[in-house]
């Protein structure tokens, strides 16, 4: 029997520790909810989830970027809508002048109208922003298309580099789609029969590009629903992978957590017991 080292009590308090350190692990988990709470607790683990918590949230913010453009192509294609009425109203005056019943004085009242509407459709052209960025000037208009594009706009709807979608919105002022002459910037004119009927074929193409651009618009937010919805599902179905990975099963957990705290009162009560073997040699010094 010896004194100096309790190597029963050592062992045991031990063994104590390592169950108190399992115990501190199961309340970390439990208490956050997650697995893998650090780099310690699974490394191979944690680097994986990391890298799928990017993918998700580079598609969530995809997702909202895509939904930003379709409010962006909304307010290009209301815009167009009222340049389509303004357009309307002119070829109905064209139709109107084109009989031979008005007089000078009557096609000059007519021209009034027809100039302001003129002058209407390059207002909305100048005017027709999306977060002060004016949209229908041909800054975003498509080059090989024989546009003069300043800028371009991109969306980026995807959660890695270059996954991105450009919009491209014609010249839709006065002068772009034919309204104004561009090489004598005289606007169209109803001054005579046929002048007035010449204007129809004038306004029927200016009509078709304003329709085009419209469909086109139209066309790119229909795109742009499949994306978000492809985004959506996406980040929903990485969601569950990394929750997999990360989050913590609460039932076993919990059953742990029980086991581990039985040992550690066990293992307590033992170094207890240990720790008193240890006193039988004070009846031996006694005896």
């Amino acid at each position: 029997m010896i004194i100096n080292h309790n190597i029963t009590s050592i062992n045991a308090n031990r063994l104590l520790g390592i169950d108190n350190k399992y115990v501190d692990g199961n309340l970390e988990k439990l208490s956050s909810g997650l697995r893998i709470n650090k780099g310690g607790d699974d490394p191979s683990g944690l680097a994986v989830s990391e890298k799928m918590r990017s993918q998700i949230r580079g598609l969530n913010r995809a997702s909202a970027n895509a939904a930003d453009g379709v409010n962006m192509i909304q307010t290009a294609e209301g815009y167009l809508g009222e340049t389509t009425a303004v357009l309307q109203r002119l070829r109905e005056l064209a139709v109107q002048t084109s009989n031979g019943i008005y007089t000078d004085q009557d096609r000059a009242q007519v021209q009034v109208e027809v100039s302001q509407l003129v002058a209407e459709v390059d207002r909305i052209a100048s005017q027709g922003q999306f977060n002060q960025m004016t949209l229908l000037t041909g800054r975003y208009a498509n080059a090989t298309g024989g546009g003069q594009p300043t800028a371009s706009m991109w969306l980026h709807v995807g959660a890695n580099m270059d996954e991105r979608l450009r919009v491209y919105i014609g010249t839709m002022t006065a002068k772009g789609i034919g309204l104004v002459n561009a090489t004598t910037n005289q606007s169209i004119s109803l001054s005579t029969a046929d002048k007035s009927n010449q204007s129809i074929g004038v306004l029927d193409n200016a009509l078709k590009k304003v329709v085009k651009q419209r469909a086109d618009l139209g066309s790119f937010q229909e795109r742009l629903g499949h994306v978000i919805a492809s985004d959506d599902i996406g980040a929903q179905n990485l969601q569950a992978s990394e929750s997999q990975i990360r989050d913590v099963n609460m039932a076993k957990e919990m059953s742990d957590m029980v086991k581990n705290q039985v040992l550690s009162q066990s293992a307590l009560s033992m170094v207890a017991q240990a720790n008193a073997r240890t006193q039988s040699v004070l009846r031996l010094l006694g005896s």
